[in-house]
């Protein structure tokens, strides 16, 4: 199986290389980076020069890390990378590591910077603090610090701790900062990150959504040719936007199939077969395949085992409908479109990288399936993603819907998976999203769900003593689902919601709210 290459990779747009050296603001600093309007890649730092110069950057970021350049087993970067000719911006440990592998110095210093700090900018700044105030806020977190920058290359600010806090060399192409730029209590952060992209690597910021879609259009026409294509169609932003961009590009040729997994929200696939039915011009095959998950999920607790039965069955699903989409020789689909988004991606982890959870359709991808993947939202973040369906004309209902987890609710149920447990968690969602449409919070919350814990707890309902499931709500705000934090939702609104799930749902007995972030907890629980 494969799959096209990410969108902006090959359509002639600048590509920024974000190296993660375990930063926790890895993502955030590609985020910064696409909002200048350029496509950003993240790599791991075992990346070699040779697979660097294969990708053709325009510039190179290194991020900050936990470690200490003078730590053993410090992460480092394949040196032959500075002699790619391809400009470098190192942030905080990506810094000190650039001073280290050429002829700086980097100290141990007796005390760190961590939070907010006053960076005092050199002369005119240069490339990357040229035009901002002499003195500014910047966001620190480090212990070491720079006293001797590479070989070649000025300092340009200091802080109190940081005597050398940023450096350039425009004739090596080597920047770098102490300081974080990309979080926002750093004053002029996306002006760092904008002036290194237009004046250190010469970027265009020509990567919009329309350049988007039209160079995927260009590659999906590319890979189909005049093959039949089935799309898997859940009614979710991520599948509809693919479903939209395939539509555009092949027309006829693509078959939606929308599966029953006896998973989803209360009445949901009577409306996604509505809502699809009346705004696109595509056709719509229905499967009730609900008996088929309940089977295969039947004893099965662990959630990454749960995810991988899901993402397989959902496979052999597909794999019994081809034949619901063939062309005029009678031959059947030999491609399915999936909304798989670049978070899916990174939670799912690689060979360098750790499994937070896998996707059903990353890492819950059977081997030997017979289709080959078209996933033309892969490089996208959620925001984008409705940027891109915004673009291509599809109704608000579709582009601003909250996201649901392809797993549905076999990862919003904590154990075993079965259609009475599917039955309570349903009634219990439904009124958990109803509260908070009455009161006007739909739009300001990313994701709202109610969870259903493999326990039961002791209540008293009518004088007699009850032992019941509880259900934990869960509510975030987000942009991108790569951090969220728990919405502060009115006391008033989360009252009605425990007042009705207890009374109105059979066997609930207790309601609480998570109050948990991202990290350290995940948006789902499982």
């Amino acid at each position: 199986m494969s799959t096209p290459p990410a969108p902006g990779t090959d359509g002639g747009f600048d590509k920024i290389l974000v190296v993660d050296f375990g930063a926790q603001y890895a993502q955030l600093i590609a985020r910064r980076v696409r909002e200048a309007k350029v496509y950003s890649e993240i790599v791991a730092p075992t990346i070699s020069a040779d697979e660097i110069r294969a990708k053709e950057p325009t510039g190179i970021i290194f991020s900050g890390g936990p470690d200490s350049v003078h730590a053993e087993g410090a992460i480092l970067i394949d040196p032959g990378v500075y002699d790619l000719d391809v400009p470098i911006l190192g942030i905080c440990y990506g810094a000190q590591l650039i001073a280290q592998q050429n002829g700086g110095m980097v100290g141990r210093t007796d005390r760190g910077e961590y939070g907010r700090t006053v960076l005092s900018v050199d002369g005119d700044g240069g490339t990357m603090l040229g035009g901002t105030p002499s003195e500014q806020n910047v966001w620190m977190s480090h212990f070491d610090a720079i006293t001797v920058a590479p070989e070649g290359s000025t300092a340009t600010a200091s802080t109190p701790d940081a005597p050398i806090a940023a450096f350039e060399s425009q004739e090596r192409g080597l920047f770098g900062v102490q300081f974080h730029p990309e979080v926002m209590h750093t004053e002029h952060g996306q002006h760092v990150i904008e002036r290194f992209l237009r004046d250190g690597c010469g970027t265009l910021g020509d990567w919009t959504m329309a350049s988007i879609i039209d160079t995927s259009v260009e590659q999906i026409r590319a890979q189909v040719g005049d093959k039949q294509v089935i799309c898997a169609l859940s009614g979710g932003v991520d599948s509809a936007v693919a479903a939209a961009l395939v539509h555009k590009a092949i027309g006829e040729q693509l078959t939606c199939v929308h599966v029953d997994t006896g998973l989803m929200r209360l009445n949901e696939a009577d409306q996604v077969i509505e809502t699809f039915e009346r705004n696109f011009g595509v056709r719509l095959v229905f499967v009730d395949a609900s008996d088929r998950f309940f089977t295969a999920l039947a004893g099965v607790t662990e959630p990454e085992a749960k995810r991988k039965a899901i993402g397989e069955l959902f496979i052999r699903v597909f794999e019994d409908a081809k034949a619901e989409a063939t062309d005029a020789g009678g031959s059947h689909a030999d491609f399915l479109v999936q909304g798989t988004l670049y978070p899916d991606v990174i939670e799912s982890g690689s060979e360098h990288a750790s499994t937070i959870k896998s996707h059903h359709n990353v890492g819950g991808l059977p081997d030997d399936m017979e289709f080959e993947l078209i996933e033309p939202l892969r490089s996208l973040f959620k925001d984008e993603v409705r940027m891109v369906g915004s673009e291509l004309g599809l109704p608000e209902e579709i582009v601003q819907r909250q996201p649901f987890p392809g797993p549905g609710l076999g990862v919003r149920i904590i154990g075993e998976v079965t259609p009475d447990k599917v039955e309570t968690l349903q009634q219990a969602d439904f009124i958990v999203r109803e509260e908070l449409a009455k009161a006007g919070l739909e739009r300001e919350i990313w994701q709202s769900f109610a969870v259903l814990p493999d326990i039961r707890s002791v209540g008293v309902m009518g004088d007699e003593r009850t032992y019941g499931w509880p259900i934990i709500i869960r509510a975030v705000t987000s942009e991108d689902a790569m951090t969220a934090d728990w919405a502060r939702i009115p006391y008033e609104t989360l009252e009605a919601m425990s007042s009705r799930v207890i009374n109105e749902v059979p066997g609930v007995n207790r309601v609480a709210y998570d109050i948990t972030s991202k990290p350290p907890g995940t948006i789902e629980w499982e």
